[in-house]
Parts: C-alpha cells; structure tokens; sequence
C-alpha cells in the first residue's frame, strides 16, 4: 500500500558511491561485509550485516557533517540505560570524499526482524504479544527520564510550518519529555523488542513520538487503536495531543513532497478530527 521510502539512491553514482563508503568503513574498521544491502531514508544511509556486528555508514555534504544527528547514536550508547533495548555500539569511523562526508557505526547485530522493511509505515494489522507493548512502555517510560541537552523538535519549526499544514495558529510546547523521535515500525523489532536507528533522539513534546507512531498505523485500524489504548495515559492529554498535531504536522510536509501517498489522506483526516479545521491542500 505504501511507497517504500527506505530505498537506494535514484542516482546511479549515489549509490555507487555510498557502496565504496561501506568498504572503506569495513576495511576501516576491521570487518567484512556478507549480509544483504539495507538502505535507509531515500538512499541516505546503507547497511550490511558483518558477522555478529551491522556495519551502516550515513553521509551527508561535509559542511553538514557533525552536530546533533551525526552524534546521535554515540550519544545514546553512552546516555540511555542499558534498560532500554538497543544494539551496543562497537565503533565509530569518519571520513571524507570531495564534498562528502560519512560516519560509519558498528553496533551489534540484531536478529529479531523489525516490523516493516522499506517503509516506516503498516499496510496492514499486526499481531504483537502483550508482553511486547509491554515492553515498549517500559522502554519508552525510561527513556523519558534521560536528561539531555539534545533538541529534536524545535519550537521554530512549529513557528512556521502550523499553518501552511494543519490550517491553525501554532502551538506553545509546555511539556517536553526525552523520546526516540523516530519511532515507526521499521525502527521497532517484533519480539522480543529492540530500538533501532538512534540518530534523531532528544528532548521532544509529550505525544510527539506516539502520534507518530499511531500515525503510520492508521491503515492498520487494529493497530492503531491498540497503540491509542496502550498509550491513553499520554495520548489522551492535553499535552498528547498538541505533541502528536507536531508530529502530524511533520508527517503531512513529508506527505507534501510526495512521501507516503496512499498513508497522507488518512494524516489528513486524523489532524482534521484534532483540530476541527480542514487541511490547507495547496
């Protein structure tokens, strides 16, 4: 139902050149490479299992490179308790060519399969044990506590892109809360859990990475509806609410650009029965 968005770059010498990243970050990094490539958001990253270790190399124009996504996943290793089941990082190697720059990471490999492959978002119901969402809210309850200076969603943003999606004056962010803030079902392994893909995570509105999460579950009624009453406590808030219209809001500039085509008019309607206003469709 939905257009993968975890593909290999449209240009041919992108994924050239992202494939001779990962070799040299193999060689580099003492490992080789066996497993099948996984690509990530539109051909920015690629991925390989190595053994017992999945070797992934990001890139991004060298003047871009550094800060808060590039640092993400060290940051989380070192940051987030062990409690909250993630894979170990093993290690870290940068490097340039011409006007590019890339970070490859080692980290253990997992191999409990995630929800979806290619795409953040479900096309049908899943069937999950209790014990699994269990352990999500255990998770996502400790990740809450993590102090950090990390800012993934800013006020500015919500500042200037409210209107133009959701058709409605911004809101104030008054309650934040630490989040994964990329939590979708290819970042979620099936049982037992796991967290994957750690780059965005920092402080963000309360209800911000549920509604994205009930988001990608809205073709999935089933689904979504379970997510919405294991996480009433948050979803049903004030503050839930306004955080998951952020995350909306996010998703419908995604949709805007021609991601998740068939997922949009479902974003849609669910920002409309949030906000009592129609969305802007130009």
């Amino acid at each position: 139902m939905n257009a993968k968005v975890f593909t290999a770059p449209e240009a041919t010498k992108d994924a050239a050149r992202m494939r001779r990243a990962l070799t040299t970050a193999a060689r580099g990094l003492q490992v080789t490479p066996t497993g099948t490539e996984v690509w990530g958001w539109q051909g920015r990253t690629l991925g390989r299992r190595a053994g017992d270790c999945w070797l992934r190399v990001v890139s991004t124009a060298k003047d871009k490179a550094g800060g808060r996504l590039w640092e993400g996943t060290a940051t989380a290793d070192t940051h987030v308790p062990r409690s909250v089941p993630r894979p170990r990082l093993r290690g870290v190697l940068d490097g340039t060519a011409v006007d590019v720059a890339y970070r490859a990471e080692l980290t253990e490999y997992v191999p409990v399969p995630p929800v979806t492959r290619g795409t953040p978002a479900l096309d049908q119901d899943i069937t999950l044990p209790d014990s699994w969402w269990s352990e999500l809210k255990s998770a996502l309850g400790v990740l809450a506590t993590v102090p950090t200076d990390r800012e993934s969603v800013r006020q500015n943003w919500i500042d200037r892109n409210f209107r133009r999606f959701l058709g409605i004056d911004p809101v104030r962010i008054r309650e934040t809360t630490t989040g994964h803030a990329d939590l979708h079902w290819a970042n979620l392994t099936r049982a037992p859990l796991v967290l994957l893909d750690w780059e965005n995570w920092g402080r963000l509105p309360v209800g911000y990475g549920l509604g994205l999460l009930h988001a990608y579950s809205l073709a999935a009624p089933a689904t979504a509806a379970r997510v919405r009453r294991e996480f009433a406590h948050v979803l049903d808030t004030d503050a839930g609410r306004t955080g998951e219209l952020v995350a909306l809001a996010q998703l419908l500039q995604a949709c805007s650009r021609g991601v998740h085509p068939t997922l949009a008019p479902l974003i849609a309607h669910r920002a409309q029965d949030l906000t009592h206003t129609p969305v802007p469709t130009s």
